[in-house]
């Protein structure tokens, strides 16, 4: 064997215990991170398991409650919704406070109700969610409270640029009517119906209130025209705002003139 031969096994040697010393160093290092990496996936994969498996469990409960309301069995949906308010996963909880209030409101324990949208409205980070609860308690309000009652809760949600914007002015301008103030209801309403992004089926109902309101004679009727026939023109206008304007009449021939013609001499 040569001289060279020899070296090179010698370094080859020394290169493997030398890889095989660094293996012992460092070996443990990189089986723990190893086992750690596998061991993160596995907890973050158990514990999406584990919030699928309690949405789904939530959404299963939201669905029985349903059924038991559409049953009529109220007392049984209300067991059912406060079991998964308390041990909900995700949005179901909220979800079920809103129905559960709902159902107070079915029962007729309007008060109950009310103070329900009005914890939610308390408890609501979500701008949103506070303004449906507030509008909710608003609405219910139109015929068991005051007017202070509505406006404290939809007056700030009346205004442009919110979405529920409409159904605040509404439930205002219903406590508005109630309370007599017939010339701030009259604005409420028209507001509704001057709103571009307002659905049809709303504006007719707008329409409908403000034809009330001067049949009644509580607001002005147009010029030349008593309460009665301005809430007719009101109404037919409502019914008619999707028909087609009717094709105006052709105009009448000029009737032909014939001249005199003169005596012969």
């Amino acid at each position: 064997m040569s001289e060279q031969n020899i070296f090179r096994e010698v370094d080859e040697e020394l290169r493997s215990d030398r890889m095989r010393a660094l293996w012992r160093r460092f070996a443990p290092y990189v089986i723990g991170a190893a086992v750690g990496v596998v061991a993160i996936v596995a907890v973050n994969e158990g514990w999406s398991w584990y919030h699928a498996n309690n949405a789904a469990q939530s959404s299963d409960e939201l669905y029985t409650a349903f059924d038991l309301i559409d049953g009529g069995d109220l007392p049984g949906a209300q067991s059912q919704l406060d079991a998964l308010i308390a041990d909900g996963s995700g949005s179901y909880p909220v979800l079920a406070q809103f129905r559960k209030a709902g159902v107070l409101a079915r029962e007729g324990a309007t008060a109950d109700a009310v103070a329900a949208y009005d914890a939610l409205a308390n408890g609501q980070s979500n701008p949103r969610l506070r303004e449906l609860a507030l509008v909710l308690a608003g609405t219910l309000l139109v015929d068991s409270g005051t007017l202070a009652d509505v406006e404290s809760r939809v007056g700030s949600i009346a205004v442009e640029g919110s979405p529920l914007r409409n159904a605040a002015r509404e439930a205002l301008g219903l406590a508005q009517y109630k309370a007599g103030d017939f010339t701030a209801a009259q604005a409420s309403f028209e507001a509704v119906i001057n709103d571009p992004m307002t659905q049809s089926s709303t504006r007719n109902r707008m329409g409908y209130y403000l034809a009330q309101l001067l049949a009644q004679g509580a607001v002005a009727a147009a010029p030349e025209a008593d309460a009665a026939d301005a809430a007719t023109t009101a109404i037919d206008e409502i019914v008619s705002d999707e028909a087609p304007a009717a094709e105006a009449p052709a105009e009448v021939a000029p009737a032909e003139t014939t001249e005199a013609v003169p005596a012969a001499q």
